[in-house]
C-alpha cells in the first residue's frame, strides 16, 4: 500500500538582513559578468570611475619634474637652415597621450625652447677665413752719416739766430721760459735724460710753449767721443726715451748734442739711426763757468753772425748769471734786427 507523500515543512520568510546580503552578492556577480567598473549599492561602498572611453586614468608629469641626469636631446642648427630645431626620434615604446603644450613653452622631449609663432631664428653664418696680411718688410738700414755733418746754423739762415739751452730742465728753466714768452721767442732745450725724468712737468711746459727738444745724453759723460760704441748708444737712445716719456704722447726729439761737443763718426751714426740730427753751436759764452753777466753778454755780441746758434745753460748748477744775461741779450738781438729760428735739421 503506497505511503502517503511526506509534506516538507515550509521555510520561514527571509529576514530583511538576509535579503540585503543576497542583493549585494547578486549585484556583484552581475557586475563581474558584464565587465562594469562597479555597481552602486545602498551602502555606497563601490563608486564608478569617470574615465573617458573606459580607459584607465592618465597621470601627466611636468617637464620640470624630470629626474636629474636624464638625457636631453640637443639640436645644433646646421648652416643654411632656418633655425628650426629638429626633435629627437620618438621611442618605440608607446607612451600615454599627453596634453598639447601651449605655444612658446619648453617641450619635455627635446629640452629646447619652442620658437614663438611668427619668429624665425637664423644661425650665425660660419666664419669666413680671412687672408692673413703679409708680414711688414724689415726697415731699411739708415743712410750712413759722414763725419763732419754736425749742424751749427739755423734752419732758414739769413739774419736769424737760434737760442739753445743745455743740461736742464733745472731750477732756472721756468725763469728762462718766462723771458722767452715775454719776447715771443722760440728756443731749443737740450735736456739730460735723468733730469727730464725727474721734472716731467717742466718738459711738458717747454713743449706747451712751442719750444723744441734735443737729446743731451743720460748722464753727461765726458769725453763723450771716447766712449765705447755700446755705452754711447745707451747714452743717446735711453736719454731720448726718457725725454719722450716725460713729455708724453707725441713728443718729438729732433737733435742730439754730444756733451762737450764730443762728436765722432760712431755717435753721429747712432744719432742718425734714431732719427735725430747732430747739433753743435757757433757761439759759446761759457756761461756754465759763471764768468759774470757782462762777460756773457760781450761774448755773444762779438761771436754772433747771422744764422748762428748760441749755446747757454738752464741746468747743471747756479744759472742766475745766465738769466740776468738773457734779460740784456733779448732786447739787444731784437734791436739788431735778428729774428729767432730753430737749428737746421
Amino acid at each position: 500500500m503506497p505511503q502517503p507523500a511526506t509534506r516538507r515543512p515550509s521555510l520561514p520568510p527571509p529576514t530583511p538582513r538576509a535579503a540585503r546580503r543576497r542583493l549585494i552578492v547578486g549585484c556583484v556577480a552581475v557586475a563581474a559578468a558584464l565587465g562594469l567598473a562597479a555597481c552602486g549599492t545602498a551602502s555606497g561602498a563601490l563608486q564608478s570611475q569617470n574615465s573617458p572611453s573606459g580607459q584607465p586614468p592618465i597621470t601627466i608629469t611636468p617637464a620640470t619634474d624630470q629626474p636629474t641626469g636624464s638625457p636631453v636631446a640637443t639640436v645644433v642648427p646646421t648652416p643654411d637652415s632656418d633655425g628650426a630645431s629638429a626633435s629627437a626620434a620618438p621611442p618605440a615604446v608607446p607612451k600615454p597621450r599627453t596634453p598639447k603644450a601651449p605655444t612658446g613653452t619648453a617641450t619635455a622631449t627635446t629640452g629646447v625652447p619652442a620658437t614663438p609663432a611668427g619668429s624665425t631664428t637664423h644661425p650665425a653664418a660660419p666664419a669666413t677665413p680671412t687672408a692673413q696680411p703679409a708680414p711688414p718688410a724689415p726697415p731699411a738700414p739708415p743712410t750712413p752719416v759722414k763725419p763732419g755733418t754736425v749742424i751749427g746754423s739755423t734752419a732758414s739762415g739769413g739774419r736769424t739766430v737760434a737760442l739753445t739751452f743745455d743740461d736742464g730742465p733745472g731750477p732756472a728753466t721756468g725763469q728762462i721760459l718766462d723771458l722767452l714768452a715775454q719776447y715771443k721767442v722760440k728756443a731749443t732745450f737740450c735736456e739730460i735724460g735723468q733730469n727730464a725724468a725727474a721734472n716731467p712737468a717742466l718738459v711738458k711746459r717747454v713743449l706747451a710753449a712751442g719750444h723744441r727738444l734735443c737729446d743731451h745724453s743720460v748722464h753727461h759723460p765726458q769725453p763723450f767721443a771716447k766712449l765705447p760704441h755700446d755705452q754711447a748708444a745707451y747714452e743717446i737712445s735711453a736719454a731720448k726715451d726718457m725725454i719722450v716719456q716725460a713729455g708724453g704722447p707725441g713728443t718729438r726729439v729732433t737733435w742730439f748734442r754730444a756733451p762737450g761737443g764730443g762728436f765722432n763718426a760712431d755717435n753721429e751714426q747712432i744719432t742718425a739711426s734714431l732719427g735725430m740730427s747732430s747739433l753743435a753751436w757757433s757761439v759759446d759764452p761759457r756761461d756754465w763757468s759763471r764768468p759774470g753777466v757782462p762777460a756773457i753778454v760781450s761774448t755773444v755780441q762779438k761771436q754772433l753772425k747771422p744764422g748762428g746758434v748760441i749755446l747757454m745753460h738752464d741746468g747743471g748748477g747756479d744759472r742766475s748769471q745766465t738769466v740776468a744775461a738773457l734779460k740784456e741779450l733779448l732786447p739787444w738781438l731784437v734791436a739788431q734786427g735778428y729774428t729767432f729760428d730753430f737749428p737746421a735739421a
